[in-house]
């Protein structure tokens, strides 16, 4: 923690006259902001230094003015002077920056200083400086909404701007100044279409949501024809199975014909603006960055033709790789594709299989994809697949696959019944919440053919004395009061046996019995006549409201008196009326009427500053609008001429059959048919797709072979394959030419544009390299498996093969534990060795602190009848598996016969432990001694794990509980690097106790040694950050340091004691699993006041 006399130690820094103190001042000022700390007060002293000479200073002060700006308005506004004059500096980093504090000063009374700044900035020569106009334009926007026109002047000038650095920002200030001003866009289109390839990510995002709405005012859509032919409902038909008459097929066939004659009147073409934006949009499918991949998507979903939206599938699917909080959003958006493009994603639906380490909220939308895609031809798979997921331990998770079965049900008319079997079958599971919801789940499905199922009506009726759960015991209810026909005998008696409960029953499940008595008295009054009376009177006078006016209700309208009014008559009609089947659909099934990849659509209700998607017009406007007029073009060099023709034949000669053969041979490769040319490059991306390992390199490679196939198709039909070969090399070499040129072209532009650009160009060739390794590394890893050239002809095979042969899915890879412990012992030992401490320390395996490891009894040889058992944690990796402790166990034989067979059994285990037993022991000889070692993974847990020690005649309960400080292992930390995790876990991961030290404890040898005792962790050596900061005498109360890593989840656990005068000290306590630091602080709290 910075205390407020090391503060004034900067502000002394910052007032001298040596730049190097200056600038060593305020590295570590912007180190504490990047920390999260508050460097507030030293405002006055940082201020001061805006004017200062040095360059490196200069950018410092405006990083730190750009964070505190707004919140020290008043001292902010007193420097204003020095902000313009840094808008005319010669150095481009310095004229962006002021321009960027001078917008952070949310004061009315410079908005005119502001907007002056502005103009000037859009005309600035650095194209970075431009971009920070762009980012200012918005700011002030929100601060004085009336400088709306002057604005929109500097957005037009700054769409005009031909540079990639801009476009981005540019789009992002006319989103969300003025997004209605789409006459803005028209003129700037194209340019933005072809620039979008080259745009940072983040800018990226931006320009395809803002041309997705621009596409659908200004192009017709692709599909319309499409659309028309479906407006009769024929999808409907064959997704839900539903009967329909004979003459509403008619009257669908007359519409379907009217269509069709609409459909031959006005044939669709494609506009060449609306081509250019699919064909610019889809090589970034490729992109790294999860957010342009989505992008791309939505836009594809909402604008290209259905015939190619298919594109998409592939690159979501990569996705599904990544993170759990990208996968959730994906999936959010698969769920809304499938309900309209099943067809996209049936090739990829073993993706969707769910992973025991998936979170709940992603199992649940992988099952809703699932449910989604399910057809006649894939039902059995995925409900074997439903199979294996019910049972499961997350109780959500098994609910909702439940409800998916039933869904399959009610779509899937075939597989119905094989449905209703499987959940009755469920009913005798041991899950109370398993039996509760197929109960609910049966219910809907049995009102579509009641008759045919009276049997499972019997059955369930059984269920109610076990069955506890409200919801589950209501839907029985229902079921036996709605066919009381079809079971007779069965339904008064349950009406008997709720009659008897009906006080201790749940309001849900009252109101159900209610209505049960009320049906039965109406179809048979002979027996239940008394009953209904009983349990009306009972509802007379409940607690609940809605149960005592129910029972009046139903009192009047079934038991006729004088006073009853006309409505008695109509009773039986009310009660048992036919009710239609509930219709299971899909939560999914209206949200694509928010922007898809939005988040409005992630949370199913329109968000602040969401713009709704438009309709598509009728007529297709003007596109003569976007057409840009020859004298601006003539106004360009010649130089500049040249270069716009080489950038663009590249591009559209490169994708120009995509939209022909291309896409088709794309879509037959994805389903796998193998009815195609048998080229290498399809069956490869067949290959990769069953393996899962889809990396981006091979994908490019394999659009590149197709476009060539392509490409040779249309120039010769008839020419032979060496031929053709030579062709495709020649184009290569013309291709490699023209990216030359373009190269030296874009290398002699503006001296300010490489400047503006060299740093953010050099980031991306390093992270380009670095991902080519990692390509290189995934292909030699996928190629090294020999079963992958017999892939392509098992691929159908494996569709009908057990479900649990996921091969979609790569292997988790091992947790790299040992090479972490050899790197800690080693340098452990130079470090040790350099303290000059005893030899046996010195030793790798020896990790465990001096002191001898304390034991623990297991089993009394009085209990044991002479055997004895003691246990220590022995600090050891264990060998088998790095997730476990090794703990190591002492049998001692204190009776006159040998103990025999020595083993454990029974082992029982919070939910997550794992047991290594040890190997069993044959023989211990009387008065014998023997050793064994077991490992345990107590999963970051004190919990203990329970099992019976046998022997040949004999079984004892034992149980090991292990103490918080042997569930990690020693990690070895420099002292910056124990400083810099140290700040990433403050807050509610950081515990501090006060503590007076022991009086043997205050030397340093005493400290170090409880703590490594109570606690398996290991010194962090000290005095590592000596050079970075002016020398220092040697501390009076030193700080000692220690780390250590949970053994099972590997967290973070890092100790420090801070010892003060007369044996006060401070224990700080610093872990990601809050639970494990609370329990910590007191075992060391005790080992160091004891």
């Amino acid at each position: 923690m910075f205390s407020p006399f090391r503060h004034d130690d900067l502000k002394e820094m910052l007032d001298s006259n040596k730049d190097s103190l200056k600038l060593e001042a305020m590295k570590r000022i912007v180190a504490m902001i990047a920390r999260g700390k508050n460097a507030s007060d030293l405002f006055p002293a940082v201020v001061k230094n805006v004017a200062c000479k040095n360059i490196e200073v200069k950018k410092l002060v405006y990083v730190y003015l750009v964070r505190y700006a707004e919140e020290q308005q008043d001292l902010a506004l007193l420097s204003i002077s020095t902000f313009q004059r840094g808008l005319k500096d010669p150095n481009q980093l310095i004229r962006a920056s002021a321009l960027r504090v001078l917008s952070s000063i949310r004061v009315t009374i410079i908005v005119p200083i502001m907007m002056l700044a502005i103009k000037e900035a859009a005309s600035d020569m650095s194209p970075y400086v431009r971009k920070t106009a762009a980012h200012a334009i918005p700011k002030l926007y929100s601060l004085d909404p009336e400088q709306k026109d002057q604005l929109i002047e500097v957005i037009e000038k700054l769409l005009a701007d031909k540079t990639t650095l801009v476009a981005g920002s540019v789009v992002m200030a006319f989103e969300e100044v003025c997004p209605e001003r789409i006459d803005l866009i028209h003129k700037n289109y194209r340019k933005l279409c072809n620039l979008l390839i080259d745009v940072e990510e983040w800018g990226q995002v931006v320009i395809i949501n803002m041309l997705t709405r621009y596409a659908r005012t200004q192009f017709l859509n692709p599909n319309i024809n499409e659309s028309l032919l479906e407006e009769g409902g024929g999808a409907d038909k064959t997704f839900y199975g539903s009967d329909e008459d004979e003459d509403e097929d008619e009257e669908e066939k007359e519409k379907k014909a009217e269509a069709a004659a609409m459909a031959k009147r006005k044939p669709y073409v494609m506009d060449p603006d609306h081509r250019l934006l699919l064909r610019n949009t889809k090589p970034l499918l490729q992109s790294r960055n999860a957010a342009v991949v989505m992008a791309v998507a939505q836009l594809y979903f909402h604008l290209a033709p259905k015939a190619e939206v298919g594109v998409i599938a592939k690159a979501l699917v990569r996705l599904l790789r990544s993170h759990s909080e990208v996968q959730y959003v994906v999936l959010q958006n698969v769920a809304t594709m499938t309900i309209k493009r099943r067809g996209m994603f049936e090739p990829y639906l073993k993706s969707f299989y769910i992973r025991s380490t998936d979170p709940t909220q992603i199992k649940i939308l992988k099952l809703e994809v699932l449910t989604n895609l399910a057809n006649e031809t894939n039902i059995s798979t995925i409900l074997r697949e439903f199979q294996t997921y019910i049972k499961s331990m997350d109780k959500d998770f098994v609910a909702a696959t439940i409800q998916a079965i039933g869904r399959c049900a009610t779509n899937i008319g075939e597989v119905r019944d094989t449905c209703l079997n499987g959940l009755v079958q469920l009913l005798s599971n041991r899950d109370e919440l398993v039996v509760a919801e197929s109960v609910v789940v049966i219910k809907k499905l049995l009102q579509m053919q009641p008759e045919k199922h009276s049997d499972i009506i019997k059955h369930m009726a059984k269920l109610t004395d076990n069955i506890q759960v409200p919801m589950a015991r209501a839907s029985i209810l229902w079921l036996i009061g709605e066919y009381c026909e079809h079971v007779p005998k069965i339904a008064p008696d349950v009406l008997r046996k709720m009659a008897k409960s009906f006080t201790n029953e749940e309001d849900i499940v009252k109101l159900q019995i209610l209505n049960l008595a009320a049906k039965l008295y109406l179809t048979n009054s002979k027996q239940t006549k008394l009953l209904t009376q009983y349990v009306l009177n009972l509802a007379k006078y409940d607690q609940n409201y809605d149960i005592r006016d129910r029972a009046r209700f139903i009192r009047q309208l079934i038991v006729p008196t004088e006073k009853s009014g006309a409505l008695s008559k109509y009773a039986k009609k009310l009660f048992l009326a036919l009710k239609p089947a509930p219709v299971l659909e899909s939560p999914f099934k209206d949200r694509d009427h928010f922007q898809l990849g939005s988040l409005s659509h992630l949370l199913n209700a329109k968000a602040g500053g969401y713009q709704e998607l438009p309709d598509w017009p009728e007529s297709a406007p003007d596109p003569s609008v976007r057409n840009v007029e020859v004298p601006e073009w003539t106004k360009c060099s010649s130089r500049e001429k040249r270069k716009e023709k080489k950038v663009e034949k590249p591009f559209y000669s490169d994708s120009e059959g995509e939209s022909g053969p291309t896409e088709s041979a794309d879509s037959e490769s994805d389903s796998a048919s193998g009815s195609e040319s048998g080229s290498e490059g399809s069956g490869s991306a067949s290959e990769s797709e069953e393996s899962g390992g889809v990396s981006v390199s091979e994908e490019e490679e394999e659009e590149e072979e197709e476009e060539k196939k392509t490409k040779k198709r249309e120039l010769k039909k008839a020419v032979q394959e060496s031929e053709s070969e030579q062709s495709s090399e020649e184009e290569d070499r013309k291709h490699e030419r023209k990216m030359k040129q373009q190269k030296s072209d874009s290398e002699s532009e503006s001296d300010e544009e490489e400047e503006s650009e060299s740093e953010s160009s050099q980031s991306e060739s390093d992270d380009s390299e670095s991902e080519a390794e990692v390509r290189k590394k995934k292909k030699a890893a996928e190629s090294k498996p020999p079963s992958k050239p017999a892939k392509k002809e098992t691929t159908k095979e494996k569709k009908e093969m057990s479900l649990l042969d996921l091969d979609d899915f790569e292997p988790a890879p091992s947790p790299q534990v040992t090479p972490v412990n050899n790197l800690f012992s080693n340098s452990l030992v130079t470090d040790l060795e350099g303290l000059s401490l005893s030899e046996a320390v010195l030793l790798p395996a020896t990790i465990a602190p001096s002191s001898a490891l304390k034991s623990y009894e297991l089993l009394h040889r009085i209990t044991g009848e002479g055997l004895s058992v003691e246990y220590c944690f022995s600090r050891q990796p264990f060998s088998p598996d790095a997730n476990m402790v090794a703990v190591q166990m002492q049998f001692t034989n204190s009776s006159a016969s040998d103990t025999k067979s020595l083993h454990m059994e029974d082992v029982k285990l919070q939910s997550g432990m794992r047991v290594k037993e040890f190997p069993e022991i044959e023989l211990l000889p009387a008065g014998e001694t023997a050793t064994a070692v077991m490992g345990i993974d107590f999963c970051d847990s004190t919990q203990a794990a329970n099992f019976q020690l046998c022997t040949h005649t004999r079984k004892f309960f034992v149980s090991i509980q292990p103490p918080v400080g042997e569930l990690m292992r020693p990690v070895f930390l420099t002292e910056n690097e124990f400083k810099k995790e140290q700040g990433q876990l403050m807050g509610m991961n950081e515990i501090t106790e006060k503590l007076t030290l022991d009086a043997k404890c205050r030397n340093e040898h005493a400290i170090v040694q409880r703590v490594t005792t109570a606690a398996n962790l290991s010194r962090v050596p000290c005095g590592s950050d000596k050079e970075c900061s002016p020398p220092v005498p040697p501390p009076e109360h030193p700080v000692h340091r220690f780390a250590g890593r949970t053994v099972t989840s590997g967290s973070l656990v890092l100790v420090t004691v801070a010892t003060r005068e007369e044996g006060a000290a401070q224990l700080t306590i610093n872990c990601e699993k809050m639970v494990i630091g609370t329990m910590l602080v007191k075992d060391i709290l005790l080992a160091l006041t004891q």
